[in-house]
């Protein structure tokens, strides 16, 4: 039973809801332009596609942190470092790569189907979101600025856009300002949760964005993104391509100034820092959820 819940642990469960908002993201968008499109079949399928996918991720970086060593000279946080399973239940590796493999397997099924029901558009979209499952602990975090822009890229342009392909909707406008909103607050999470990881990731021979600019341009890094992901709801409502509803989103705005303060002054401060890292998860999640709610208000 121990190993179940190593596995279980090692999707890291508390931080999936991230993939089903940015479904709803997407889902939003075709709710507004043309729910008749909207099969409740599919919409299951896309909801279950983003969370296993978002799951699979989780457990094949769990596996070869674990594998590489990394895992074991990590210091974690609430936040960062992954979930400590695999340190702690050693015996529940194999059955972490098979939930890896598993998950993955069952996205491109769910994948297939969209396939077939699309065409091309679901082909580039599924390809890139499976080699960014794949190549991501591995690979791209030894290449600073892929290292920053894949994580967005797969839960904003792939999953955001894809869900409206796949539930039949359009690639328009709207859904290009949505997706990179979602594309720009995601990169920015993740570069923040670097941070904590630096000294460990350094030594495992990851090269992200924190390694390579330092820790303090990093987290100035962090800071534009973090104000810069407004930039294109603002400019999208300004040019009628988004809802009105949507500067809902401005809501979570005070607390993105609080965290662009005292990010760099947390800095060396774990207490501190961990504070920050855990409003900054309350912005991603609570953005995208009052983006959604503008979409259907």
């Amino acid at each position: 039973m121990s190993e179940a819940i190593a596995v279980v642990r090692a999707s890291r469960p508390n931080f999936l809801i991230l993939a089903p908002l940015c479904v709803g993201l997407g889902l939003a968008v075709v709710w507004q332009t043309d729910r008749s499109t909207i099969d409740t079949l599919n919409l299951l399928l896309v909801f279950a596609g983003g969370l296993l996918a978002h799951a699979a991720v989780n457990l094949f970086n769990e596996y070869q942190d674990f594998t590489s060593g990394l895992d074991l000279t990590t210091r974690r946080t609430p936040f960062s470092g992954g979930s400590g399973a695999l340190p702690e239940i050693p015996q529940a590796a194999r059955g972490v790569s098979l939930a890896a493999y598993t998950t993955l397997t069952l996205v491109l099924f769910i994948g297939g189907w969209f396939l077939w029901l699309r065409g091309w558009p679901m082909l580039l979209l599924g390809t890139t979101g499976t080699l960014l499952v794949l190549t991501y602990t591995h690979w791209l975090t030894r290449r600073p600025l892929l290292c920053l822009m894949a994580p967005g890229l797969g839960f904003g342009p792939v999953m955001v856009l894809g869900t409206i392909v796949a539930l039949g909707g359009t690639i328009n406008s709207t859904a290009l300002y949505v997706s990179l909103v979602a594309w720009i607050l995601v990169s920015e999470f993740l570069l923040v949760n670097q941070i904590p990881d630096e000294v460990a990731d350094r030594q495992a021979g990851r090269r992200h964005l924190v390694i390579t600019m330092g820790a303090r341009n990093a987290s100035w890094l962090a800071v534009a993104l973090l104000l810069g992901s407004y930039l294109p709801l603002v400019i999208g409502v300004a040019v009628s391509v988004l809802p009105a509803a949507t500067l809902l989103a401005l809501l979570t705005l005070p607390a993105s100034l609080w965290i662009s303060h005292s990010l760099p002054a947390s800095l060396g401060h774990p207490a501190r820092l961990n504070k920050v890292l855990g409003t900054n998860v309350a912005v991603l999640l609570s953005t995208l959820t009052l983006m959604i709610t503008g979409f259907i208000l």
